[in-house]
């Protein structure tokens, strides 16, 4: 009936990204290592650890990807079937090689669910199979799961939770027929779409907050606490013990939680009421 793909891109050339938001350069080989080590340890466990493992995952590295990176990827996906891994010439060559690849393997499918995922992030056990909970035949309809984690770990451990209107978690059920895909615009410019579903029920996403994010800062509220809620993100024990041992206590940032869950709750609800009077300018 439908075929679902997760989506990532991983170090694609591109003109309009060149430094992180430290004015850092990007993909030199210090960049691909911090990568590198986010993606084993905080991505790619909490997706081989769906629950529900009726996907396709495809990742797009560049063609100019050094070889100690290439082989790392390669043996890291070896023994994962639903895991497949592209390498193509720089950020303009990424949607026509994805659509392309898309249309030759779903040719008899009626349905595509397509989810964004970038390679520093974690998404929760289930996320897979509420996603696909949405699926009902629709012709075009995005899925935007609002609530998740935010964890800043540089330049301290910080967790708190984050509520966040189109966000990089989108995903987009359509009819297969000259697909777009969650990736044929920016994850912010949903909000000019109007089939847009927001679900708020459970926090289904952990964002990695770090200092070679491109824009990201950590915004997060509410004493959340790490031993509550692993068990629904699988990431590495090396990752888990160290979000155990330096979180520092939400007493040591609670006037900042405070100004922060301020601040997201009127932003959330500031945008949803543009939304709801029509105020978002359609693409």
């Amino acid at each position: 009936m439908f075929k679902h793909y997760i989506i990532t891109r991983f170090n694609l050339r591109a003109d309009y990204w060149d430094v992180t938001k430290n004015n850092e350069q990007l993909l030199t080989d210090e960049w691909m290592d911090n990568r590198m080590w986010l993606f084993e340890n905080f991505c790619f466990p909490t997706v081989v650890g769906q629950t529900n493992q009726n996907f396709e995952w495809v990742l797009y590295f560049d063609t100019n990807t050094k070889d100690v990176y290439k082989n790392r990827i390669i043996d890291l996906v070896a023994n994962h079937q639903n895991i497949n891994v592209f390498f193509v010439d720089a950020m303009p060559s990424f949607m026509p090689e994805l659509l392309k690849y898309i249309v030759q393997q779903t040719k008899d499918v009626p349905y595509l669910i397509t989810t964004r995922l970038d390679n520093d992030d974690s998404i929760h056990v289930d996320f897979i199979n509420e996603v696909q909970k949405q699926f009902n035949r629709q012709e075009y309809r995005a899925i935007d799961f609002i609530k998740g984690y935010s964890l800043q770990i540089e330049p301290v451990y910080i967790l708190g939770k984050k509520a966040q209107l189109f966000n990089p978690f989108i995903s987009l059920i359509e009819k297969n027929e000259n697909p777009n895909t969650a990736f044929y615009q920016d994850h912010r410019f949903w909000k000019r779409d109007k089939k847009v579903t927001q679900i708020g029920e459970r926090r289904l996403w952990l964002s990695i907050i770090h200092q070679r994010n491109k824009i990201n800062k950590f915004d997060g509220y509410g004493n959340v606490k790490w031993e509550d809620i692993k068990n629904n993100f699988t990431i590495s024990e090396e990752a888990s013990k160290l979000i155990s041992d330096k979180t520092i206590p939400h007493s040591a940032w609670f006037f900042t939680s405070l100004k922060n869950q301020f601040s997201q709750n009127f932003e959330l609800n500031f945008k949803l009421l543009k939304r709801k009077l029509g105020l978002y300018k359609a693409k």
